[in-house]
């Protein structure tokens, strides 16, 4: 099994910062993609931003040139910056990893527990 631990939301001003942090553990060989999703209340779950193990990114259109992915593969870790922060972007923040255990070759989703991040004045 794996898990994702994520940490990091919290109450952050407009035009503030906040960084998010997944950290993945158990049966892993290697990791594919990562990626971060953020739901709102009353709204379907949404792609925020992914990085390939290679290091490739993309964005969603909202956060382009205020948020930023990065990751750790040593660590097994992804990292979401996020600047320039709006009250759109209030949400609970999800990790997902694309995980390929110790045996085979076929990767499975996994997702974290969530983060709220509520940006508010």
């Amino acid at each position: 099994q794996v898990q994702l631990v994520e940490s990091g939301g919290g109450l952050v001003q407009p035009g503030g910062s906040l960084r998010l942090s997944c950290a993945a553990s158990g049966s892993i060989f290697t990791i594919y993609a990562m990626g971060w999703y953020r739901q709102a209340p009353g709204k379907q779950r949404e792609l925020v931003a992914g990085i390939a193990d290679g290091g490739r990114t993309n964005y969603a259109d909202s956060v382009k040139g205020r948020f930023t992915i990065s990751r750790d593969n040593a660590e097994n870790t992804v990292y979401l910056q996020m600047n320039s922060l709006k009250p759109e972007d209030t949400a609970v923040y999800y990790c997902n990893a694309q995980v390929r255990p110790p045996i085979g070759s076929l990767g499975y989703d996994y997702w974290g527990q969530g983060t709220q991040v509520t940006v508010s004045s």
